[in-house]
């Protein structure tokens, strides 16, 4: 059986899903989406995919397509996953799955409806720095204290990684902020039950907060202490300090050092040392075996649920 694979997306994210597709057998992406129809030739091109369009619909008509994943716009996500469900579609959607609570609740309601499989690209759930302590926890070695996390980037203007101009303006809460509050969760093994944030000056021209500051509390006592930055003019991406009851861990995506910097080799964790390749693995494996899949839209839900409190305690302040 061979997965048939729309993508929507052309831009940096967007490529490199197509290039974790490349090293997963029985996949081939068959339609490319994007809004700058001449770039998207350009990559398709480049990809060897056949079929080329601006609108996510002309994909979901071509009877063959199997699954979506969605790198588009944040603003379109909710949507857009209703749309490929409502086509009979799998779908894995970028994260986050929503900005609206109530948007991805209804995501959540149709996919129960439908049974299809429907995933969210947590891909912190996937590298292998994080799965290499998700085994140490699941084997009872290694229980969280806290979490310190910062999430840091030097973007003062909408550009994308690729420092291209974005038709959209990426967001600290909902994009990344969703990433840590998911994981959290997720490595603690226990809900979130109190969740904290403020936030510095609202940016005159791009109209959301440029920095940030969350803390959280998970129902069996640990702890999470997250700063976000779009200011930070120094080393850029996140970096996550696990403090536990018998090691500390730095993760710096796919790697992983402890407490003392010492090198941890998690080149044996996992088939692949790409987060996005294994996302997407699971995702497709999930198709092919007819189930839940890792970081399903149910499993992250309670992630938004916290977003959307922090959003209303923000909008308080």
């Amino acid at each position: 059986m061979t997965i048939k694979v729309a993508l929507a997306g052309a831009g940096a994210f967007g490529i490199k899903h197509l290039d974790g597709i490349k090293n997963i057998d029985g996949v081939e992406v068959v339609s490319l989406i994007s809004r700058d129809l001449a770039k998207t030739q350009e990559v398709a091109d480049k990809y060897g995919i056949q079929h080329v369009t601006t609108k996510l619909e002309d994909s979901l008509a071509i009877k063959e397509v199997d699954a979506v994943i969605l790198c588009t716009p944040t603003q379109m996500h909710a949507s857009q996953t209703l749309a490929c469900l409502e086509a009979g579609k799998h779908v894995q959607v970028e994260i986050p799955l929503c900005d609206v609570l109530a948007d991805g609740e209804k995501v959540i309601a149709l996919q129960k409806q439908t049974g299809l499989v429907a995933m969210c690209g947590h891909t912190r759930r996937f590298n292998p720095s994080h799965q290499y302590v998700h085994q140490k926890i699941t084997a009872g070695e290694f229980n969280i204290q806290q979490m310190d996390v910062q999430t840091y980037f030097f973007r003062r203007t909408n550009m994308n990684a690729l420092g291209q101009a974005r038709s959209w303006t990426d967001h600290l809460l909902w994009h990344h902020a969703a990433h840590t509050v998911d994981l959290f969760a997720y490595q603690a093994g226990s809900p979130i039950v109190k969740a904290n944030a403020i936030q510095g000056p609202i940016h005159p021209t791009l109209g959301i907060a440029m920095d940030m500051s969350i803390q959280l509390k998970a129902a069996n006592g640990a702890i999470c202490t997250l700063s976000l930055s779009f200011n930070n003019d120094g080393p850029l991406g996140t970096f996550f300090r696990y403090i536990g009851d018998t090691a500390t861990y730095i993760a710096r995506y796919d790697d992983l050092v402890n407490g003392k910097e010492e090198k941890i080799d998690v080149s044996k964790v996992d088939v692949s040392m790409n987060g996005i390749e294994l996302q997407d693995r699971e995702f497709f494996a999930a198709i092919k075996e007819g189930r839940e899949p890792n970081a399903s839209v149910a499993q992250v839900l309670p992630c938004y649920q916290v977003l959307h409190d922090l959003e209303l305690q923000l909008n308080a302040g």
